[in-house]
């Protein structure tokens, strides 16, 4: 069953993506339990090796992701309105644009993107499946 084009991820998913943000912003070494889906996870990033699928995916993907860190400090996003939400059983789907701000060895920087997130339920809980991040603009002041 698909989603009315009208209705937007709840308040539990969107903290699905807080969590997510959260994890990234504070580059804690492992992600907080439960925040992924137990099995079959994808992850598109801007950084090599840019999928991270499979048996470990996770782990590689919070390892890579603290070395695409390094130098950035005062990281701290903004989310713009969800849109584009679908549900299909216990699988959502919505994009998220999200602007990045912080310091890069210093410096200020911003960078825009969107994520796709696919949402499953598991154990009564949402958890991501698969992301996708894509940066659609980038300064440096």
């Amino acid at each position: 069953m698909t989603s009315p084009a009208s209705e937007k991820p709840d308040a539990d998913m969107m903290a699905v993506a807080e969590r997510v943000a959260a994890f990234i912003a504070t580059g804690d070494r492992t992600p907080p339990a439960r925040l992924f889906a137990a099995q079959d996870v994808t992850i598109v990033e801007n950084f090599p090796p840019f999928v991270f699928d499979g048996p470990g995916a996770v782990e590689s993907w919070a390892k890579q992701m603290r070395v695409h860190l390094e130098g950035i400090t005062a990281l701290r996003h903004i989310f713009s309105d969800a849109f584009d939400f679908s549900r299909s059983g216990d699988e959502v789907y919505f994009s998220l644009p999200t602007t990045w701000r912080g310091l890069n060895r210093g410096k200020p920087f911003s960078e825009s993107g969107g994520w796709a997130f696919v949402l499953t339920r598991e154990e009564g809980e949402w958890r991501v499946l698969a992301y996708g991040w894509a940066v659609i603009e980038s300064t440096s002041e």
